[in-house]
């Protein structure tokens, strides 16, 4: 069983996450647990393997949007702790900047610090399901 820590888990999933699906990549090698970056944008200087495109021993981790951890985490959290502000929060993620004015929105609601609690444990959540479905341990959680 292919094992990764937490950390670097968690470091790649943001990296992945911090752009448009696609344009940041990681992958896990089913053989070592080591995780590849790579990104159209700007190609990483690291090494990396010949075959990573080809061959079935590297596991692609999932974008946010794919674990429902992007706007759809957002909102279910202010249908939960704020629903008479649901549409004002909805329009925040019509264009860019969303999660700034989100975060500045629930700034003046004084919730920023229970969204960010919620936030991470609902990625800690998804991570860790999303591994147990595909055979990878975590370390050091």
């Amino acid at each position: 069983m292919t094992a990764v820590k937490y950390d670097d888990l968690l470091l790649a999933f943001d990296f992945v996450g911090s752009a448009p699906p696609t344009e940041h990549n990681a992958y896990i090698s089913l053989d070592t647990g080591q995780i590849y970056w790579t990104s159209e944008l700007n190609p990483m200087e690291e090494d990396l393997p010949d075959d990573l495109d080809s061959s079935d021993r590297y596991l692609a981790i999932p974008h946010k949007n794919d674990l429902n951890l992007g706007m759809n985490l957002a909102l279910r959290f202010v249908r939960e702790e704020l629903p008479d502000h649901y549409t004002l929060a909805k329009s925040f993620f019509r264009g860019p900047g969303a999660y700034r004015r989100f975060k500045q929105f629930l700034q003046s609601e004084g919730l920023l610090e229970k969204w960010l609690k919620f936030e991470a444990d609902s990625v800690e959540q998804a991570l860790t399901e999303w591994c147990g479905e595909k055979g990878i341990r975590i370390l050091e959680k």
